[in-house]
């Protein structure tokens, strides 16, 4: 009877282990992923789908991923990509290291397979960040999706551009293709379809999504793209001349013989990685990153050989069925400078007109700032009492124009599956704007409705408003249309038609108190203000010019 009672208890308890894990069998070796009962979903955290290059070959694209014989226990252990450290980010709880190139999917608790997949992909400034800093768990309980967060290399680890066998650029963008290629090749075993693969990014993960859209590379591993905040033809996106912006950095660091390209390449090759993180997030006037994406010069491996601008022109892209939008105050971002930045936005506003316009002298350069400062802040100064003028310049520059500016360039360039949105919800629980009794929709407002909690940027719902669960519902099931669909709003759906943007933004989704379709152009009188200037003054982002011969002694 013992024996009888020992084998019953062996039994129940493999029972519950096997409820508790899934094993999933992988191209590396086997994964087993846990479940989660409250989500009603497995998660497989911390999957290895390429390797980090350390050394001198460490601003290089990622290595295949390692191979295992033993299953691995895919639980979260905290990796995240060396960064600096940051206000916005808590990196002393997490492991932060070179080879970080780790996927997290999250899989609901259904046998149902073929699921339509996302991929999303963490913003940060391209400096900051990582895969599950937004966890996707209410998405993937609905059972319509499998959902995939990761890694990527950040700052000058990811994104210096020398243009040269060193250093050529975009690592962290051709670690994002590694993944959506490991996605590829794994997700059926999970549940997924290989080949309904949707890839959301938020702030400069929907700028790095967009760019995947453009890239070649990465041409057949998607056909939807949902982008949040971010749009691929702004000054945020692109390095304007990755050679110098190299220099400058390096200029930071103290280095004093960064004139000497040579020298350069070496010092970056060379120093411990830990000792060039710098936190550079919004010390740029003119509305750029110091480590963004960059042209590279055209060859073997290239991700991005020639200017967004121009591949969408050509029309030298595979188009997809495209979501795209922001929030209505973008500008919130720059909360915390403008005590900063104030006074030189008063002297000389010239100095922060964005990086990619060009002018033939200072003369003009000023005369310019004079009409955009103008244009916003009338004849008044830049105080307290005009910071929402602030914020909606600051906005525009970098969220709402190149949205604007990127679906013009697609419907003209024949794109005729665009849907547009701008999220204005805000919740009695968001803080007013310093200086005013005034709320508004902030930078990735989105996002935070779309995903929720168990990261640092978003809040527990239990402590939400009725209201702010509902929009939450709503905006949810147009992203899961979308994914799932193609489009946000099909027609057997209960909510608001949804139709596809024209070139001007029209007509486009309001996403607020009352979700209701908007017939008026996207930016309205300030969109076709920055287009006029744009169409005259526009500069294109360059590639880093050919290294020069190395310099031989002669003994």
């Amino acid at each position: 009877m013992r024996r009888l009672l020992i084998v019953l208890c062996l039994v129940v308890l493999s029972k519950c282990d096997d409820n508790e894990w899934r094993q999933v069998r992988t191209a590396q070796g086997h994964v087993r992923g846990r479940r989660d009962p409250e989500a009603g979903l497995y998660t497989f955290y911390n999957i290895p789908y390429a390797i980090a290059p350390r050394g001198r070959e460490r601003f290089k694209a990622p290595y295949p991923p390692p191979v295992w014989l033993q299953p691995l226990d895919a639980v979260d252990k905290g990796i995240i990509c060396m960064q600096s450290p940051s206000p916005f980010i808590d990196t002393k709880s997490k492991t932060m290291q070179e080879d970080c190139l780790i996927a997290n999917v999250y899989v609901p608790d259904t046998e149902d397979k073929n699921l339509p997949v996302i991929v999303y992909v963490h913003g940060g400034a391209f400096e900051l960040g990582y895969g599950d800093m937004i966890k996707p768990t209410k998405l993937v309980k609905t059972k319509k999706v499998i959902v995939v967060n990761f890694n990527y290399r950040l700052g000058v680890h990811g994104f210096l551009c020398l243009g040269s066998n060193t250093a050529p650029g975009n690592a962290g963008l051709k670690d994002q293709v590694a993944l959506l290629r490991w996605v590829k090749k794994n997700i059926a075993n999970f549940g997924g379809n290989p080949n309904d693969v949707t890839i959301a990014g938020y702030s400069a993960g929907s700028v790095s999504a967009d760019l995947l859209m453009l890239s070649k590379s990465a041409e057949g591993l998607f056909n939807k793209v949902i982008l949040e905040s971010g749009a691929s033809v702004g000054s945020i996106a692109i390095q304007m001349d990755p050679l110098e912006t190299a220099k400058a950095y390096a200029k930071l660091l103290n280095i004093s013989d960064f004139e000497d390209f040579h020298a350069l390449e070496e010092f970056y090759a060379t120093a411990p990685l830990d000792s060039i993180l710098l936190s550079t997030f919004l010390q740029r006037k003119d509305s750029t990153v110091f480590f963004s994406p960059c042209i590279e010069r055209k060859g073997k491996g290239a991700f991005l050989d020639d200017s967004p601008v121009n591949i969408i022109k050509n029309r030298k892209y595979k188009k997809v069925p495209i979501l795209i939008g922001t929030s209505d105050m973008e500008g919130s971002l720059h909360i915390p400078i403008f005590a900063k930045w104030k006074d030189g936005l008063n002297q000389k506003f010239s100095d922060f007109l964005p990086a990619d316009l060009q002018f033939e002298n200072d003369e003009e350069r000023d005369e310019i700032g004079k009409k955009v400062k103008e244009f916003y802040f009338d004849d008044k100064p830049i105080a307290e009492e005009t910071v929402l003028k602030s914020l909606e310049y600051f906005g525009d520059l970098t969220f709402g124009y190149p949205t604007l500016k990127h679906v013009k360039l697609h419907v003209e360039a024949g794109h005729d599956q665009i849907y547009l949105y701008e999220f204005s919800f805000v919740d009695d629980s968001t803080p007013y704007v310093p200086f005013t009794e005034v709320r508004g929709a902030g930078h990735c407002a989105q996002t935070t409705a779309v995903l929720d909690g168990g990261g640092p940027m978003v809040p527990d719902e239990s402590n939400i408003s009725e209201q702010y669960k509902q929009i939450k519902a709503s905006i949810r099931e147009m992203w899961l249309n979308f994914a799932t669909k193609g489009k946000p709003v099909p027609e057997e759906s209960n909510l608001p038609a949804w139709p596809v943007a024209n070139e001007n933004g029209t007509p486009y989704m309001t996403i607020g108190d009352v979700i209701e379709l908007n017939d008026g152009v996207y930016l309205g009188k300030r969109g076709q203000f920055w287009e006029d200037i744009y169409q005259k003054y526009y500069k294109a982002p360059v590639p880093p010019p050919q290294p020069p011969p190395e310099k031989h002694t002669e003994l």
